[in-house]
């Protein structure tokens, strides 16, 4: 098999992205890929021996260019806060930053088989490591409660984070989801209850 980092194995990912988003995985060939790369069918099978190495490899670049550019700016912010907003920012603006990537992200790869969400984990898993990382890094900074299961909220972060995302890619209305990092970001720092009110008694 051919090396990645290639021209022509990049082009074949950037044309999967386009074409998969377009057409949807299961309806989407590989000559058509092929096409939109502007390289013969052969080609592809250079550096992917099915299409479903294509999405595979697809998404394990993503994540790795995401991971690393998550990692690069986060220790920057010495509060979990801090730390927080910049993952959700971070998060939602990566996004949105490319429609069809996010469609092939939120939606494509969610139809596959039980197979390819085996062999993506393992990239995803680092995102989840450093979501927990941080919950853990609050515990000692004092933000955190320390009785907080750090598998468990970063379950509830990281899915909040994918479902706004989930609900942008299949709305029908063009809205920005930068927009939406500060109203998530209370709702994962203070939850959804009101503060208590001060007590009116011995006032009178």
């Amino acid at each position: 098999m051919a090396k990645k980092g290639q021209g022509k194995y990049l082009a074949i990912l950037d044309a999967a992205i386009k074409v998969i988003a377009r057409h949807g995985y299961h309806r989407t060939r590989v000559s058509e890929i092929a096409r939109k790369a502007g390289v013969a069918d052969g080609t592809v099978y250079l550096y992917f021996n099915k299409k479903e190495d294509i999405l595979i490899s697809l998404f394990r670049e993503m994540m790795e260019s995401f991971v690393d550019g998550l990692k690069s700016e986060l220790n920057n912010y010495s509060t979990f806060e801090e730390k927080l907003r910049y993952i959700i920012n971070y998060h939602l603006e990566t996004l949105s930053a490319n429609r069809d990537r996010a469609m092939v992200t939120q939606i494509e790869l969610r139809q596959c088989d039980a197979d390819v969400g085996k062999k993506i984990f393992a990239p995803l898993s680092k995102y989840f490591q450093i979501i927990e990382e941080v919950i853990q890094y609050g515990k000692t900074t004092g933000e955190v409660r320390t009785e907080v299961d750090n598998r468990l909220a970063r379950k509830i972060i990281f899915g909040s984070l994918d479902e706004v995302v989930t609900r942008w890619v299949m709305s029908q209305k063009d809205y920005s989801l930068s927009q939406l990092s500060d109203p998530l970001l209370v709702i994962l720092m203070n939850g959804v209850s009101a503060p208590p009110q001060p007590s009116n008694r011995g006032l009178n």
